[in-house]
């Protein structure tokens, strides 16, 4: 009993935030100015998201951006770190040693942001280009060690000679006893790499200088940018600071949360029984 109401308690602490910010975001801005933000506000209003709707042109395009660069990024990286974590979690592969090291070293160390921009820039050529937010965030050796873990401790290795004496290719063992044997922790990195995709903006601010390809992210933070530039610099910005006042600009912030995280919120529960699963089952690093 004492155990159920604390992770009610918990859960309550997890959800009411994401609430709040949703109340804000249909608060009247007029209301949020005299009376702060409020759980129910004297006044509701819908004018933070027609001030986005104005923007709906470019909004629309984010979002196919990021939709676009989540699944096909989520794609490749699930599948290089499967690969990846299978080949050194098999003891008769002989350079399994060395490459475990080689990606548990890039925990540690790394070239820096310098270098990086320069291999991603002139000798990958990935400068406002599609493949600039989807390559940077491909691989990630934390989740290489854990599907490592994760094969070792999920897949028989007496299954997989099992198939091999029947004469299946090592691509096919993957991809019909492996791959299904670990879909729980498989699925845990796809949420992992899914959400490291939709929240990226800091590969955009650094590749990406075309309003074409713009995700989400980049795009809100952006307009928030535009938003405060307007509010503290009314006379530089040559705009009447009545007409300013009607910005929702608060309002604006929470609807712009909301329509980030709402949609991969929903998408969450469809990977909740795999999530918890290959959480635990992957969890401790050998």
């Amino acid at each position: 009993m004492v155990m159920n109401i604390l992770l009610g308690l918990f859960t309550f602490m997890c959800l009411f935030p994401f609430f709040y910010v949703i109340v804000i975001s249909f608060t009247d801005e007029a209301s949020i100015a005299q009376k702060g933000f409020q759980l129910i506000p004297e006044a509701w209003s819908l004018e933070a998201y027609k001030y986005l709707w104005i923007m709906k042109g470019q909004l629309l395009q984010s979002y196919g951006i990021t939709i676009l660069v989540t699944v096909v990024g989520t794609i490749i990286s699930v599948m290089m770190i499967a690969f990846y974590a299978y080949a050194i979690s098999r003891q008769q592969f002989k350079y399994r040693k060395f490459f475990t090291f080689f990606a548990f070293f890039t925990m540690l160390f790394s070239g820096g942001m310098v270098p990086f921009y320069i291999v991603s820039t002139q000798l990958l050529g990935l400068k406002n280009t599609i493949w600039a937010l989807i390559l940077p965030l491909a691989m990630n050796a934390f989740y290489i060690i854990i599907m490592r873990t994760f094969f070792m401790r999920s897949v028989p290795e007496t299954i997989l000679e099992s198939a091999r004496i029947d004469g299946a290719s090592e691509l096919r063992i993957f991809f019909q006893i492996v791959f299904p044997l670990s879909l729980p922790g498989i699925a845990t990195i796809a949420l992992f790499s899914t959400l490291g995709y939709w929240n990226d903006w800091f590969n955009a601010l650094l590749f990406i200088d075309v309003p074409n390809l713009v995700p989400l992210q980049s795009l809100l933070m952006k307009i928030e940018s535009n938003i405060e530039f307007m509010r503290q610099n009314v006379e530089i910005s040559g705009l009447q600071a009545d007409l300013l006042s009607n910005i929702p600009a608060d309002g604006a912030k929470m609807a712009m949360v909301v329509i980030a995280t709402l949609p991969i919120a929903i998408s969450y529960p469809f990977f909740q029984k795999y999530f918890i699963g290959g959480l635990t089952i992957g969890g401790v690093k050998e």
